[in-house]
């Protein structure tokens, strides 16, 4: 996502429609991850910097591509940084994958038996 250039603060609305998410699961986000605060500006209104942005990405990359919840996401920022998910996958991630991978074998294993 490129965010406009030239700007160097965000309201909470404009990280919504940027990140394609409601204004509530940001706030909610807030709480949650400790590594995710945005500064208050005048009038006690979010105010968020393109790091913050890139933070509220890697959170919604984690969560809703990867299979994280909300706790392994929140370990993940803390311990790593926000390391790449590349680097290695967690082991919620990897249950799930095992899950998947099995039903989608029972699934083909179903569809190849004949009736």
């Amino acid at each position: 996502m490129k965010l406009p250039s030239g700007k160097l603060f965000y309201k909470i609305g404009e990280v919504s429609r940027i990140t394609r998410l409601e204004s509530y699961v940001l706030r909610y986000w807030e709480t949650e991850f400790p590594v995710l605060h945005p500064k208050k500006g005048r009038g006690g209104q979010r105010v968020y910097e393109s790091a913050d942005i890139e933070t509220v990405l890697k959170i919604k990359r984690m969560l809703y591509e990867e299979g994280f919840t909300i706790e392994g996401a929140r370990k993940r920022l803390t311990s790593r940084g926000g390391a790449k998910s590349s680097e290695k996958t967690s082991p919620s991630s990897e249950m799930a994958l095992h899950r998947l991978r099995a039903n989608l074998n029972e699934l083909l294993t179903t569809i190849k038996t004949p009736d």
